[in-house]
């Protein structure tokens, strides 16, 4: 390929919580791009080795929110193919200096940022343009045991979303406050 291949890294207001922006060429014929390269991310902070690969087709106005998952919390960078989501991370480790605090980022198929989000936060999306195929890079294996969900709009975290009326799933519609989630669910900082 034309050149070394790089990635740019932006800090979020969380620490461990990155923007990437991968070296993307592109052409009359279109584009090429590497969404992964063990020496290059280590190279820019994440060592973290991913074990599991995820994609979801959403349509506008679905929110997929909030997630995580204790014991054995997931890592994730993730990235959309097409369309665009308004992605969010939540630190919901007990005892961080920024627990329940948040940060938003755009990633779409046209801007091409990727977002890293540690193990120990919840992780969610709303779909802002006609549809979204979303990727999900996981360092944990999915088990639906330690599965947890805290309600999208929980007042207590006060995520901005930008769907006022989301389409959700009934696990998402039903997920508990973070009030009434058992403490002891939470992972630890």
């Amino acid at each position: 390929m034309a050149g070394a291949q790089a990635v740019k890294v932006t800090k979020t207001a969380l620490d461990g919580v990155v923007i990437i922006e991968p070296d993307v060429f592109g052409d009359s014929r279109g584009f090429f791009m590497e969404t992964w390269n063990k020496r290059r991310y280590e190279e820019a902070g994440i060592r973290e080795t991913f074990v599991q690969d995820n994609i979801s087709y959403s349509g506008r106005g679905v929110v997929r929110a909030l997630h995580f998952q204790n014991p054995g919390a997931q890592g994730k960078l993730v990235f959309t193919l097409k369309g665009e989501v308004w992605d969010v991370a939540v630190d919901v480790r007990a005892g961080s200096p920024t627990f329940l605090k948040w940060v938003g980022v755009t990633l779409s198929a046209d801007n091409k940022r990727q977002l890293y989000i540690p193990p120990g936060f919840a992780h969610g999306f709303a779909v802002t343009g006609d549809d979204a195929l979303f990727v999900y890079k996981c360092t944990e294996f999915y088990d639906p045991k330690a599965e947890r969900s805290i309600i999208w709009n929980d007042p207590q975290i006060g995520v901005e979303w930008p769907v006022k009326e989301p389409i959700l799933s009934g696990r998402d519609g039903q997920a508990p406050m973070l009030k009434d989630l058992d403490k002891s669910l939470l992972p630890v900082f």
